[in-house]
């Protein structure tokens, strides 16, 4: 599979345990996962620049990723403006339910989830 960098909106600070927001521009937090050959080797919590934002939240959230030079965003929804800065930065976009445990969607779509840090 080789190495893979992953970023997920999030509600606060509890790395791989968090929960996926319900809202991608507006979240509070990235959890951003490198996976390399299906193993978690990094994970790292940052802000999201955009959460304060009363419109226009989504492309500055999907620039931010981009900059970090993510390989795919995994979210619940994400708008028409935010959806298509990820495709034009290459980024694929995996739909995954609110609620969700970081570790379980990250198992789910990406094999084990062990932190091998």
């Amino acid at each position: 599979m080789g190495k893979l960098k992953i970023a997920i909106p999030t509600e606060a600070y509890a790395s791989l345990e968090d929960t996926v927001s319900e809202v991608f521009g507006k979240a509070k937090t990235f959890t951003i996962v490198d996976i390399e050959n299906g193993q978690v080797r990094k994970v790292r919590v940052i802000d999201n620049p955009a959460a304060s934002y009363d419109y226009g939240s989504g492309p500055v959230a999907a620039k931010t990723l981009a900059d970090l030079r993510v390989d795919f965003v995994m979210a619940t929804q994400l708008g028409p403006g935010a959806s298509g800065l990820l495709r034009h930065h290459g980024i694929r976009e995996i739909s995954v339910k609110p609620g969700t445990r970081v570790t379980d969607a990250i198992r789910e779509n990406f094999g084990r989830a062990e932190s091998k840090e």
